[in-house]
């Protein structure tokens, strides 16, 4: 009975709902319409603006084409804006009319913008009115009788000066003075900045220069970048501004607070503001040194929390102060150079003779001058000084006596306190404004005695002077002892920047700054506090400001050694330390302490050279040990056997070894020599015939001829030759003779080959050290081009008469060939500003460039061999010696020591006395080693002494010629024991085999003619032959 109104309801709904969807459709239909309405009319309404705008173009050119006066860029400028608005393709024509009308407007002499010009002339306008309406002083109705108006028009005006600070005056002339002189060009005259600075300064003036004002107008006038600068040509009345500012930021919280809210760009700009009115007002200064130097050293370390070592996503680039973590002012870099040039002021002679006032006051000791050593008259000698770091590199005219650690004076005393406060300004200077530190150290190394003066300052200080305070200083962490070591950071930092600025003529010679017996008194120092801080294990927890020191003072030790390891200046022993055993060292190198490899890696020179050779020689054997190349009783190490042919020597070594691997080449290498016929030669290889093998290809890739190495002019030492490409595969030779001299090295072979120093310190990675100069090298490679280019640096004319460029010619094989010295050198001229730099270019294209290649494929094959790290023990000197052997004298007795006899001959028969007794009595120190060569292949004695010659040194009794020689017979041994002759051999000459190191003597019959056939055979080489 429900069925009916059920039917009816759904009927119901179901209507509803097609009403609904046919009012949704209605709707949709029309939204789509009034959307096509639209589209259609902004259709229209574009293509009816493109018509006016295209009719106003038209319109535009016609009148310019039949116009005789030509259009300005600003109209160009606006009828080109909207041609580029409704440009399609149909506008081509319109575009080429464009076109030639901005080329035709670029002959016109265009208006300037009249927006700029009326911006100007409302600033000029609002600053007249403000400078107006704060003073009365150009009031005409306070003239005569007004003038008891005068303090109520005053009020007025200080009325209108308070209203305008509360509404942001000071900002306002910030943004005005930051946007007229943050450029290269500013853009504000001298009386708009004069009448800026006048009402900046009004307010600060009628409030007594209250904290308040002082702090606004530090805040917002005096971090304008380089505004002092600006002024100063100005002269404005600066009502002893500085004075006010260096006591009201003495107050360390008020310091604080001023860079908290400037932040570091803005912060260095206050700081330039502030130094530039301290070198202007010196009086000032002198007077308030104290406070002057406390406010830069806050303000410095402020900076310096945000100065970062590498860059990071928190850090940003600043021109001054490098990787930065605070945000910097993009927009003031324009303004740097001027904030710079003001920051320099800080380290320019004036500023640095008032604050260090107490250290050059005082006179060094004179003594009676003693006349120079006679030095070769050459004209470089006469020459005057005059170069890039100016005085810096004069000679000093007072002559005194040597400075050395005296003490006395109390370091709690005012005059102490003072001095180290200032170097601890410029120590926080150099470590804040990291890319101008060079210019700092320039400037505090310009005055020649300051740095001698500070030296001496540092001579007295405490009971005892010198060491032993500084010592006591590591070991506290008051303010105090802060304070001296900074000090002696900054001395150091300076001592060695000089140093290494000045060549030899100027260290050795002239003595500039520095006396060389003080040199010696200070390197002593320098040793014996790096070597305490090592050794005391105060350098294992050294952190932040001690590891600093650390550094520096070893900085300067290492370039003092190294410049004493070139040309000798200290005596003999000098580096080394009597207290340290070199056995205790090695016992601790054993057990791994940090100590013992931290005195390693710094300071390895305190360690006798024959010490660290043997350690060098140990290392190598562990070495050996590791990689199973030593033979044991459980294994045999595995043998590489190549065949050479003696004819093609070096050709066939390199086929056969430059493949292998570098294991394979540490390990045991058996050669035998074919002749000329294919004949394998006679002879047992145990390790004679390979070192046979080695030093003759040693010295056939070594032989100037060959061209892969020169000779340097003069003393005649090897390096790459720069015309080595001529061989097809000259990198991979030079890989293969660094692997070969490594080798030799490996196993304590040593081979007479002189390279020039410079070479070697490319070897050992010297040039990569911070403290390298190319021009100290120099002279190693080629000693007139040495003179000839300090001859430049001295000249005391206008270098540029010289005609030289930026470029270096060079006789190639015949050709002149230009190398830029820099890209577009040969068009650049040598002046007196780059003269310097000429100099460094030129010795490092000589040592570096022209060989890079070579020099890295022939260090590559060498460290292949040789660990780098091993040789960081030896200066370059001693790794001569590593690979040449010792300089020193023969010790025959040490070589009669470690002789062995063969043949019959024993210490006691009388040919063996007699040799003895010739090489001691008749020959000299030129024969004795020419005998050695002869024998072994190289004139100079072992490292380590003849014990560690391989194969032992042997003299063998020998009846006849080499091409008869079977050996030794049971007959021959008894025959050369009893001095018994077949028949007398005195027409025959000593023979030597340099592989086994073996001296053949025949029994001679008389010491006579052993002499004179032995002279003979070293000087004539009869030797290396093959038993």
């Amino acid at each position: 009975m429900f069925s009916v109104p059920q039917s009816s309801k759904s009927e119901f709904l179901d209507k509803a709902r097609q009403a609904r969807e046919e009012r949704k459709g209605l709707k949709e239909k029309e939204k789509s319409a009034i959307h096509i309405q639209a589209l259609v009319r902004s259709f229209l309404c574009r293509c009816r603006l493109q018509k006016e705008i295209r009719k106003e173009v038209d319109d535009y050119f016609q009148v310019s084409e039949t116009g005789t006066s030509k259009r300005n860029a600003l109209s160009i400028f606006k009828i080109a804006r909207k041609l580029l608005f409704i440009y399609r393709q149909e506008d081509k024509m319109r575009f080429e009319k464009l076109c030639r009308a901005i080329l035709s407007s670029m002959e016109v002499e265009n208006e300037p913008k009249p927006d700029i010009l009326q911006d100007n002339k409302l600033v000029t306008l609002y600053l007249t009115m403000l400078v107006t309406f704060t003073d009365t002083s150009t009031w005409r109705i306070v003239r005569g009788k007004g003038e008891a108006l005068r303090p109520a028009l005053m009020r007025i005006c200080e009325n209108i000066m308070g209203h305008l600070n509360q509404k942001g005056f000071y900002s306002m002339l910030q943004i005005l003075l930051t946007n007229g002189l943050a450029r290269s060009k500013p853009s504000l005259s001298k009386g708009t900045l004069t009448a800026v600075f006048t009402l900046s300064l009004r307010p600060v003036i009628a409030a007594h220069f209250s904290d308040n004002l002082l702090r606004s107008f530090l805040l917002h006038i005096m971090s304008v970048p380089a505004v002092v600068y600006h002024l100063s040509v100005l002269t404005p009345e600066t009502h002893d501004l500085l004075r006010k500012f260096i006591l009201f930021l003495s107050r360390e919280e008020q310091c604080l607070d001023i860079c908290v809210c400037l932040e570091g760009s803005h912060t260095l700009c206050l700081l330039g503001n502030l130094i530039h009115l301290g070198y202007l007002n010196e009086k000032v200064l002198e007077e308030e040194a104290n406070h002057f130097v406390k406010d830069l050293t806050d303000m410095l370390s402020y900076c310096q929390r945000y100065v970062s070592q590498k860059k990071s996503n928190l850090t940003h680039w600043h021109p001054v102060l490098g990787w930065f973590s605070q945000t910097v002012d993009y927009g003031l870099n324009e303004s740097m150079p001027l904030v710079t040039k003001q920051l320099q002021n800080l380290w320019g002679v004036s500023i640095i003779r008032t604050l260090f006032n107490d250290v050059l006051s005082k006179k060094l000791e004179s003594q009676e001058p003693t006349p120079p050593p006679p030095q070769p008259s050459t004209s470089q000698n006469n020459l005057p000084v005059k170069n890039l770091f100016k005085r810096a590199f004069q000679k000093s005219a007072s002559v005194r006596n040597i400075l050395k650690p005296v003490g006395g004076k109390r370091v709690d005393s005012a005059e102490v306190q003072k001095v180290c406060s200032i170097c601890v300004l410029y120590q926080t200077a150099l470590s804040t404004l990291t890319q101008i530190r060079l210019q700092i150290l320039t400037g505090l190394t310009h005055l020649d005695d300051l740095l001698p003066k500070l030296w001496a300052f540092i001579c007295e200080l405490g009971p005892q002077g010198g060491l032993k305070l500084f010592m006591e200083c590591l070991n506290n962490d008051t303010d105090e002892s802060k304070q001296l070591l900074a000090m002696l950071m900054l001395f150091c930092d300076c001592s060695r920047h000089l140093i290494t600025i000045l060549d030899d003529i100027e260290v050795y010679e002239e003595q500039t700054s520095f006396k060389i017996e003080e040199l010696i008194t200070i390197s002593s120092f320098l040793n014996t506090f790096v070597y305490k801080m090592i050794w005391d294990g105060i350098l294992e927890n050294a952190k932040g400001e001690k590891l600093e020191l650390f550094h520096s003072v070893h900085g300067w030790l290492m370039v003092l050694y190294e410049r004493d390891c070139r040309r000798r200046f200290t005596p003999d022993d000098h580096w080394l330390r009597k207290d340290l055993k070199p056995s205790l060292l090695f016992q601790e190198l054993e057990k791994g302490k940090k100590r013992a490899q931290l005195l390693l890696q710094y300071i390895p020179h305190v360690i006798p050279h024959k010490n660290r050779v043997l350690l060098f020689r140990n290392i190598v054997t562990k070495e050996k040990e590791n990689l199973g190349l030593v033979e044991t009783s459980s294994a045999s190490p595995h043998v590489t056997h190549i065949t050479i042919r003696r004819s093609r020597m070096l050709e066939d070594g390199y086929d056969q070894l430059r493949r292998l691997p570098v294991n394979s080449i540490k390990g045991v290498i058996r050669v035998k020599f074919v002749n000329d016929l294919g004949v394998d030669e006679a002879g047992i290889d145990q390790d004679g015939v390979f070192k046979e093998f080695l030093e003759e290809i040693i010295k056939k890739v070594f032989n100037p001829a060959l061209n892969l190495f020169k000779t340097t002019s003069g003393n005649e030492r090897l390096y790459p030759s720069p015309t080595s490409y001529i061989h097809e595969n000259h990198l991979q030779l030079f890989e293969f003779v660094g692997k070969m001299l490594g080798k030799a090295v490996y196993e304590g072979i040593v081979v007479d080959v002189p390279f020039a120093s410079f070479f070697l310190s490319q070897v050992l990675g010297h040039h990569h050290s911070t403290f390298y100069s190319s021009i100290d090298e120099l002279p190693s490679l080629d000693s007139e081009f040495y003179k000839n280019l300090t001859s430049i640096k001295r000249y005391d004319g206008d270098v540029g008469d010289l005609g030289l460029t930026l470029s270096y010619d060079e006789d190639v094989m015949g050709q002149l060939v230009c190398h830029e010295l820099i890209p577009g050198g040969k068009t650049m001229p040598v002046t007196n500003e780059n003269k310097i730099s000429y100099i460094h270019l030129m010795a490092h294209f000589r040592m570096h460039t022209q060989i890079k290649e070579q020099t890295a494929a022939f260090i590559r094959g060498f460290r292949s061999i040789i660990n780098p790290e091993w040789l960081h023990m030896f200066s370059t000197p001693e790794v001569q010696r590593l690979v040449s052997g010792d300089n020193a004298e023969i010790d025959l007795d040490d070589l009669k020591k470690h002789t062995v006899y063969y043949g019959g001959f024993h210490s006691s028969h009388r040919v063996i006395i007699w040799l003895w007794d010739i090489l001691s009595s008749d020959f000299n120190a030129e024969e004795r080693a020419m005998f050695l060569k002869f024998v072994t292949s190289c004139s100079r004695p072992p490292l380590l002494g003849f014990a560690y010659l391989k194969p032992p040194f042997s003299i063998r009794c020998v009846e006849v010629s080499d091409d008869q020689d079977t050996g030794d017979t049971l007959g021959s041994v008894l025959r050369g024991f009893f001095t018994i002759r077949k028949k007398e051999p005195g027409g025959r000459l000593p023979t030597s085999s340099t592989c086994f190191n073996l001296l053949k003597l025949p029994n001679y019959s008389k010491k006579s003619i052993l002499r004179d056939k032995l002279r003979y055979a070293i000087s004539m080489n009869t030797g290396f032959e093959l038993s």
